[in-house]
């Protein structure tokens, strides 16, 4: 039983790739090691656990907001602690939402109930540069990714001209003075650079201190409670933002190209799985581009068919009936994840 955990965290704005480096990371973890997934997502449906490839992976899935804001903070915290007390992997991996501010995630892994648990490694953020600049000026969550990680991702390079990812390194060089950078295309970086799962520090000696006793599930919440009344905790989020999620009612694939085609500027992200005649797609939409592939994934592993999550701010999802009104689209669920805990 080793006596932490490493953690390393993948953050970047919504749609950078995030999900497909974390499957790069998945597939060269070594099978004598124990690994726990930690997927959170903004909108009321996961997408993204289906997505993850491998079998018999411990993965935690917290959707309905971002980990490092009040809306779902306390099932963070909860899960960390069953993690410490229950699983106690070998490493951690975090894929937080692409609304996250992560400035807190080491105040938050030291806190004293973990016991020194665990152990922060990297943050890498992933930077969508094909969307980065239209993105930057008006969402401060991107600001808050990039102050606060260490590796930069320069991904879909392969959209983007070479103006576009001289200025947007431009920028974020005005937080860092060395920033590490790698420019790739599908989230295709050389993991033997940061990750020796074979020679990492698992297994040694921590300096746990006194090592506390196990909490009730009413202790739990009382240290929770007080957790939150912290003049200096980040509860807030950085932008003010709205998921719905839409079910799709129609049989033809058409339906969802108009309406790709037809959804507003202010739409961030949209992703879902369609089925159409026995074979299930993924349907992906970025800030304006989107695509519709084939599911590399078996049917009866999606738990939410011809559902779309859509995110944006709270005017344009408030008026996406209308967008959808030609279409067969069910709302199934409206979602600003943000109010103060109870």
């Amino acid at each position: 039983m080793t006596d932490f955990t490493n953690v390393y965290l993948i953050t970047g704005f919504l749609g950078s790739g995030k999900t497909t480096l974390l499957n790069r990371i998945v597939k060269i973890f070594p099978r004598d090691k124990k690994l726990t997934l930690l997927v959170n997502e903004f909108g009321e449906v996961g997408i993204d656990g289906a997505l993850v490839e491998g079998d018999d992976i411990d993965m935690m899935e917290i959707s309905k907001g971002s980990i490092f804001c009040v809306c779902v903070k306390t099932d963070f915290i909860k899960g960390l602690y069953e993690l410490k007390n229950k699983i106690q992997p070998d490493i951690l991996l975090i894929e937080s939402t692409g609304v996250a501010n992560p400035s807190d995630l080491k105040k938050d892994l030291s806190l004293p109930i973990f016991d020194n648990r665990f152990q922060f490694k990297e943050q890498f953020c992933v930077i969508d540069v094909a969307h980065f600049l239209e993105a930057y000026d008006v969402y401060a969550s991107l600001e808050k990714q990039i102050a606060s990680s260490s590796v930069f991702i320069i991904n879909k390079t392969d959209l983007a001209s070479a103006e576009k990812i001289a200025e947007t390194k431009k920028i974020i060089q005005g937080f860092h003075p060395d920033p590490v950078f790698i420019d790739t295309s599908y989230a295709d970086i050389p993991l033997e650079r940061f990750f020796d799962f074979q020679t990492d520090q698992t297994g040694g000696v921590s300096d746990t201190g006194n090592v506390t006793d196990s909490l009730t599930a009413e202790q739990l919440d009382e240290f929770i409670d007080k957790l939150f009344d912290s003049p200096d905790l980040e509860l807030t989020p950085p932008d003010l933002l709205m998921s719905a999620v839409y079910k799709w009612n129609g049989d033809d694939l058409e339906d969802i190209r108009t309406m790709a085609e037809s959804l507003p500027k202010g739409i961030l992200r949209a992703k879902g799985f369609i089925e159409d005649r026995d074979q299930m797609f993924l349907f992906s939409y970025v800030m304006g581009d989107w695509s519709m592939e084939k599911a590399v994934l078996k049917k009866q592993q999606v738990e939410h068919k011809n559902a779309v999550v859509f995110i944006g701010p709270p005017p344009t999802i408030e008026n996406l009936p209308k967008t959808l009104a030609g279409g067969q689209w069910d709302n199934i669920g409206t979602l600003q994840p943000f109010s103060s805990p109870s």
